[in-house]
């Protein structure tokens, strides 16, 4: 008995241990840190920059010589049979031609020596390997701010359960204070119905907000790239990121256009539509290549063609192939249309894009700024409502208030708990959208 105690006791200790170890501990920045590398977003944005360069290097070999090599083997089941008038006595006779089996074998290089396409080809493959990068450079920054955001929720939810844990024990001692003096006569029955209504409310947000709290780990699990139910520990806490994301420089930072990552996205949109007409254009252009064929010839009537008797015949030719389009009904002039069209349209969104960065940064800093203004007022808000709910607590148990007032001062007091807590998670946000608005590059 006592043997199985201490296997059990062990086992039990093992599996804390492992849980413990499994239990992984991030700061913000090292959950921003490990997002950009695991998130499921940016493994497809990486993987999709390695197609990228794949691509380019199978638009180059396009270019480049080209060897094949065929073999054929031929066995006439039946042979065919030609007929001929040989003495002109007006009589066909017949003769097979050949023999009954053929092996042709050739080598053949094949070389492309001018293709005005190819050229438009090879600029294409570049803006498109460079199209993948920029797209790898904008999931980071959305996983930068999904992190932050989602971050920010579970320790809002955090902070919650405190405080309404903290409300949830006041309100408890006062039902059961308010139930003691009905009890004795001194204050009536809806003093005390009041007060467990409060109650009631308070215990309901309370369990509402731990459902949220298992959702926003979820949800974080989810955007640093790791299962849903993986155990998860932060680090920091709401009052130690409000310090470091109260940046005022910030606002007063200038906007650079040319470097943010949305506006050279627009940019290599507009190449990407130029090199489309440019396409088109080049096919107007002959297209010139070349070629080598070298090839042996075996004949027999059995399968000889592996012994050392049997003889072959080689061959070689060279030739140059030049493709000159001369009237294609307009086609090439309608598509060339069509994509001139196209381009001028990259550039009417290139210039929408210039005007909505800078609404937009503009936008970021004064929703930053004014986040910032929201979280001192409801700072100083918190305060207040602390010491009117204090006061009317005294009121209340001295008879001088009644319990709709106490109800008044506590549910003002709750609201300005949440609007603290939210606006200290709005200044985190916002900062994030200030930073993807003026594109700060990641640390």
């Amino acid at each position: 008995m006592r043997n199985k105690l201490i296997l059990v006791c062990s086992i039990c200790f093992i599996g804390m241990v492992s849980a413990q170890e499994s239990t992984k501990s991030f700061s913000l920045e090292e959950a921003i840190t490990f997002a950009i590398k695991n998130n499921y977003d940016a493994k497809v944005a990486k993987n999709n920059i390695a197609a990228a360069k794949q691509k380019k290097w199978e638009t180059t070999t396009i270019g480049l010589p080209q060897i094949s090599a065929k073999v054929d083997y031929q066995n006439w089941i039946k042979q065919q049979v030609s007929l001929a008038d040989f003495d002109n006595d007006g009589i066909n006779e017949e003769f097979i031609f050949g023999t009954k089996q053929t092996v042709n074998a050739a080598v053949t290089l094949d070389q492309l020596i001018f293709d005005g396409s190819y050229l438009v080809a090879l600029q294409s493959a570049k803006t498109y390997l460079k199209i993948s990068e920029q797209a790898k450079e904008k999931t980071a920054l959305s996983i930068r701010e999904a992190v932050i955001n989602a971050y920010g929720n579970v320790l809002v939810a955090e902070k919650s359960i405190s405080i309404l844990e903290r409300n949830l024990k006041v309100l408890e001692k006062n039902v059961a204070d308010t139930q003691k003096i009905y009890e004795n006569g001194l204050n009536e029955e809806e003093d005390v119905e009041q007060l467990q209504i409060t109650l009631a409310t308070v215990k309901n947000q309370l369990n509402k907000t731990k459902r949220l709290k298992i959702i926003g780990y979820k949800m974080l699990n989810l955007s640093m790239g790791k299962p849903i139910e993986a155990p998860l520990e932060l680090t920091d806490n709401l009052e130690t990121l409000i310090v470091g994301n109260i940046n005022l420089s910030l606002i007063t930072t200038s906007f650079n256009l040319k470097n943010h990552i949305d506006f050279k996205i627009a940019e290599n949109d507009r190449e990407g539509k130029r090199l489309l007409m440019q396409l088109e254009r080049s096919k107007a252009l002959p297209t010139v290549s070349a070629f080598v064929n070298v090839g042996y010839a075996g004949n027999a009537d059995a399968f000889d063609f592996l012994n050392s008797s049997q003889r072959w015949f080689d061959s070689s030719l060279l030739g140059v192939s030049l493709n000159i389009p001369v009237f294609s009904s307009f086609k090439r002039r309608s598509k060339t249309q069509q994509a001139r069209i196209e381009l001028e349209n990259a550039d009417i969104k290139l210039l929408e894009t210039k005007e909505k960065l800078s609404l937009g940064a503009a936008k970021a800093k004064s929703d930053y700024q004014f986040s910032i203004a929201q979280y001192e007022s409801a700072k100083q808000n918190l305060k207040l409502a602390e010491r009117i709910e204090k006061k009317q607590q005294v009121k209340f148990f001295e008879g001088v208030s009644s319990s709709f007032e106490l109800a008044q001062a506590q549910n003002q007091l709750y609201t300005q708990q949440q609007n603290y807590i939210q606006s200290m998670l709005d200044v985190i946000a916002k900062k994030a959208a200030l930073e993807n608005a003026l594109n700060i590059p990641l640390k």
